[in-house]
């Protein structure tokens, strides 16, 4: 087999590239600096020079390939309209037109539960759920349009699937713990409500075997979610995984309300004055971390044979043996 990786010199991608080789695999992923090409070639990767909106370099990639698993997004809680949409709408449309011209079979987005936030909790949510009329703008409006143009492309010659990890964690996070160590640092990190809520979380190492799965038996033009199992409360979850970094946890609380109060006047004024700067508080950032999220993979595993083989336990003592991920 072989299979193409975009984002593969990100936190998912590199994981992602690791556990296909380890599959037999031989994979390909874009690289857009010599840093990413370092990164992908470390991960067992061959790099392909260029970026999503080259779609000539990534079609020379993927030909031969039977998978494109599409990892690369604008992942960040604040950005401007237009970088979020070019990037994971038009990236995505031009990784789909690369795909199809290299006649690959099966290609697999990588979205996220953040495509059901309008403000809500999202509660013990499958997906019967349906997009929301209204969600926050940036990522979780512009994965749900990707959603959309990925399930609408799916046809017998050009099969396409979805996979919805929440909450993504593990080994080498540069993603979402580095963050939250950040704000700690800064001073800026608060619970939300105490943070005494239920989250639903998923491996890095489960994302993947979420992913590889849809890509061997997913039903075309059908949405997976895969999770760790079990929901857990945020505070004690972020708690451990702080524990792992050596680090202790915050104390300080906020009322949700009051918190989102805060995102909105903060976007506001970032809007009005044109910062580029991440305000300090955002309304994904709250919607997304400061209240109940949780969702269901029972689809998963029942189609797919989706395990999650890497338990929490499991993850946590690997990560507290590693190096910490922000240096002490």
């Amino acid at each position: 087999m072989r299979t193409f990786v975009t984002g593969g010199s990100g936190f998912l991608g590199r994981e992602m590239i690791r556990a296909l080789v380890e599959r037999g695999h031989t994979v390909r992923a874009i690289a857009r600096s010599p840093k990413s090409e370092a990164a992908v070639r470390a991960a067992g990767a061959e790099p392909v020079k260029g970026d999503l909106d080259d779609v000539p370099s990534m079609q020379t990639g993927m030909e031969g390939c039977d998978w494109v698993i599409h990892c690369a997004a604008n992942t960040e809680e604040w950005d401007s309209d237009e970088s979020f949409w070019r990037v994971n709408v038009v990236g995505t449309d031009n990784a789909m037109a690369a795909a199809r011209g290299a006649r690959v079979r099966r290609f697999v987005l990588i979205s996220s539960e953040a495509v059901l936030a309008d403000g809500n909790p999202i509660i013990d949510a499958d997906e019967t759920a349906p997009l929301p009329a209204s969600p926050l703008p940036g990522y979780p409006l512009t994965k749900g349009e990707c959603e959309r143009r990925v399930r609408a492309a799916s046809n017998a010659d050009f099969q396409t699937v979805v996979v919805r990890p929440r909450y993504i964690w593990g080994r080498n996070d540069t993603a979402v713990l580095s963050k939250i160590i950040e704000g700690i640092r800064g001073g800026r990190f608060k619970w939300v409500g105490g943070g005494r809520y239920p989250t639903t979380t998923t491996h890095v190492a489960n994302a993947c075997e979420g992913a590889i799965l849809a890509a061997e038996k997913g039903t075309p033009g059908e949405v997976y979610f895969v999770t760790d199992g079990p929901p857990v409360e945020f505070r004690e979850w972020v708690t451990k995984l702080l524990a792992t970094q050596q680090r202790p946890a915050p104390e300080g609380s906020v009322p949700f309300g009051l918190a989102w109060a805060a995102a909105v006047a903060a976007e506001g004024v970032w809007r009005l004055m044109g910062r580029k700067t991440t305000p300090p508080a955002t309304k994904v950032s709250i919607g997304l971390m400061g209240q109940q999220v949780t969702v269901k993979d029972d689809k998963a595993r029942r189609e797919l044979g989706y395990v999650g083989r890497v338990s929490r336990e499991q993850g946590l003592a690997e990560m507290a043996r590693l190096p910490p991920i922000v240096p002490l």
